[in-house]
Formats: structure tokens, C-alpha cells, sequence
């Protein structure tokens, strides 16, 4: 058995370098890393005892489906890893990964928020000590293995998936672009394509801080339009909490079927829905 662990990038350098320096003292070190990377050319990356592997996705709106597509497909594993750029990955998350690829088809990794400030990538006991539990999200015993029945439970920050399952799924829709929508629709291709899914302890993360809006009104227009394609598909929405804060705020109105823009946010308004401290959206 191999592992391909991936990660897509638009910027976060430094984010990515602390990814990488948590892969780099792995118990069981990945096959190889693969970066997609959604901007016109790689950044420069350390020295690692494991092979890297880029490819370039660029594209505006960000293509963040494509870009897994891309790196799926780039990817020599039989077990896929993949981890958000701003993730950290704990000692023996890719080793726990590898143990548990029986238990389920899709294993979901435990992801604790850091606060903003300086990180050191290699002291674990301090990211234990200052990283916080997403309150929507069950805690987990380092040896557990808890399956969901509900495929809504698929978390993009931290997961492993068998290459096979990977396509059987059909991969990502790449219809999406820009923010939102593209894993809802991924987890329900999974739930269609009958690949299982558990939550699994012991495969920790560590998501790096960093600002964030809340609501997300920087990405007002993608999450529409991502809506309307996801309800287009499955005949349901998603990312109705914050469809839902659009409505409370006047911005759009929606009755059935019908997802009805009354008004765009205004400079000001996004502006001022950025939070330089929160941890969760």
C-alpha cells in the first residue's frame, strides 16, 4: 500500500511550508506529497525525504475542484490523504490514515483551531494545548472509529480516501468554481456511488490561523451561483447557514425552488464582516 498525500495553493507559503514540516516527521511518512497549485507558477519549497510533486491549476475564480481532480489524478497512491494548505498534520496522522483504510471508504480526520500568532510545527504538545475543537464536531478517542450515516459529514480539511473510491465517486464536479458547494457535491457523489464514511481519532490536524469573514460576503457571488448549480443536481440546497445570514441581511430572499438576489453587499459591508480572531466561520 502507498499514500499520496494532497494539498492545493494560492499563496500561504508559510502555511504550506508548516504542512510540509509536519509531514516531514511523520511515523509513517507519506509516498509522496502532491501540491496543485492554483496560481501561475510553484513557490519555492524545503528540501523533504519524500518525493514532491506539482501541478499548476491556475484560474480565476479559484478552481478548487479542479485542482483536486488534478491532483488526484496526479497521484501514484493507492490511499489519497488529502489536507487543507492550512492544516498540520500530527506525527502519526498518515500512519492511522494507513491503518483504518478497512474501516471505511472516506476516514475523517480530528482538526483542532489554532488562535492567531506564531506556530511551531514540530511542538505538538503546544498545538494540543492551543488548538480548539470545532464546536460542530464530535470528539474523538485516539483509537476510535465512529461511522456516519451522513455523508454531510464530509470535512475538507482532513480526509483519506482509497485512489479507487476516489473514482468511483467520479471525483470532484469541476462545474464548481470559486467558494463553496464543491465538497457537499463530492460527499453526495460519494453517498451515491456507496463509498462508507467514518470518523476516525487519532489522525489529528492542526489548522493554522487566519483571518476570515463571517459571513463569507467577499464570496457572495460564487456561493450563489454554487447553490443554484448543487440544487440544479440533487434538489436540495446547501450551504444554507450562510445562505441563511445572506436572507437575515436582505441580500437575497429563497421560496422553494427559488434563490432570489434582492440586492448585492456593498464594499462596506463586506469590509466589515472581517474577523481577524475568529477561529471558525
Amino acid at each position: 500500500m502507498t499514500v499520496s498525500v494532497l494539498t492545493i495553493v494560492r499563496g500561504r507559503s508559510a502555511h504550506l511550508a508548516n504542512l510540509i514540516a509536519g509531514l516531514a516527521r511523520q511515523t509513517r511518512p507519506p509516498d509522496e506529497l502532491v501540491i496543485a497549485w492554483m496560481q501561475d507558477a510553484p513557490s519555492p519549497l524545503p528540501t523533504t525525504a519524500f518525493p514532491v510533486r506539482s501541478v499548476l491549476v491556475p484560474g480565476d475564480p479559484m478552481p478548487l475542484a479542479a485542482a483536486r481532480n488534478r491532483a488526484a489524478e496526479t497521484a501514484a497512491g493507492d490511499q489519497l490523504v488529502l489536507l487543507d494548505v492550512d492544516c498540520i498534520p500530527a506525527p502519526d496522522l498518515v500512519e492511522r490514515y494507513a491503518a483504518t483504510r478497512d474501516a471505511a471508504g472516506v476516514r475523517l480526520g480530528d482538526v483542532l483551531y489554532l488562535p492567531p500568532g506564531e506556530v511551531d510545527p514540530l511542538d505538538v504538545a503546544a498545538l494540543d494545548a492551543a488548538g480548539v475543537r470545532h464546536p460542530a464536531k464530535p470528539p474523538l478517542s485516539d483509537d476510535e472509529i465512529r461511522p456516519t450515516p451522513s455523508h454531510g459529514e464530509l470535512w475538507g480539511l482532513s480526509f483519506a480516501v482509497s485512489a479507487a473510491d476516489w473514482r468511483r465517486a467520479g471525483g470532484m464536479d469541476e462545474r464548481y468554481v470559486g467558494y463553496g458547494g464543491e465538497e457537499t457535491d463530492f460527499a453526495a457523489r460519494l453517498e451515491r456511488a456507496g463509498v462508507t464514511m467514518a470518523w476516525v481519532g487519532g489522525a489529528r490536524a492542526y489548522h493554522q490561523h487566519h483571518p476570515i469573514h463571517r459571513p463569507p460576503l467577499q464570496h457572495f457571488d460564487a456561493i450563489l451561483r454554487n447553490a443554484r448549480l448543487f440544487h440544479a443536481t440533487w434538489g436540495r440546497w446547501c450551504m444554507d447557514y450562510w445562505l441563511g445570514q445572506f436572507a437575515d441581511r436582505g441580500l437575497i430572499t429563497i421560496a422553494d425552488d427559488t434563490l432570489t438576489v434582492l440586492r448585492r453587499p456593498t464594499d462596506p459591508e463586506i469590509a466589515a464582516t472581517l474577523d481577524r480572531a475568529a477561529l471558525f466561520s
